[in-house]
């Protein structure tokens, strides 16, 4: 399930700061811009909403990482989630399976960064496209989140990432300035955004 909310100035952020947990504040910070300290308090709020949704969790989440840094709920091994935040959106996804999410604004589109990132197949679709900035920022997103969600670095290869990805599935939300991509194992999944 993906849970997206772009309201980041809409809640008090002291007030905020105060209901998550400890760790989260102080990471949440250890950050100089407020909108960067919204964006982390608002991920960690969305993923306290998505497991009381989907799970009944009502704890505050604590993380345990991997070696390589991936994320993941103490206590809950059997639920996977993934955050992602870009300047005016947060992204959360949660499953039962590994699962990646990737948020991103497509304000910026510059073509020589997109040749250097993708490969020629993905560049004549994003060329091909009637809007190439939303086509590279898709298939951005759909890199990211499958890297979100192997949580390999070993995937370094960035032009060529999606053809190690094809037993994955990808679904993407694309809003008026941003656009959201999960990936996952499984093939159907569903959305909750918030108005």
């Amino acid at each position: 399930m993906i849970y997206l909310d772009d309201h980041i100035w809409d809640f008090d952020l002291q007030e905020a700061l105060a209901a998550v947990s400890t760790k989260r504040r102080e990471y949440a910070l250890h950050y100089h811009h407020e909108r960067d300290q919204r964006l982390c308090v608002a991920a960690y709020r969305l993923l306290q909403r998505a497991l009381h949704d989907e799970y009944g969790i009502n704890e505050l989440p604590q993380f345990i990482y991997t070696v390589h840094g991936k994320p993941l709920l103490e206590g809950h091994p059997d639920i996977h989630f993934s955050l992602s935040h870009c300047n005016m959106a947060v992204a959360c996804a949660v499953d039962s399976q590994p699962i990646g999410i990737d948020v991103e604004t497509f304000d910026q589109y510059s073509q020589e960064l997109a040749e250097q990132v993708m490969n020629e197949d993905e560049m004549q679709q994003i060329l091909n496209s009637p809007d190439p900035a939303i086509a590279f920022t898709r298939l951005w997103t759909m890199k990211e989140s499958y890297y979100k969600l192997t949580g390999d670095p070993s995937s370094s290869d960035i032009p060529h990432l999606l053809e190690q990805a094809r037993k994955y599935h990808f679904d993407s939300i694309i809003q008026p300035n941003y656009i959201a991509t999960q990936c996952s194992i499984k093939l159907a999944n569903h959305f909750g955004v918030i108005d």
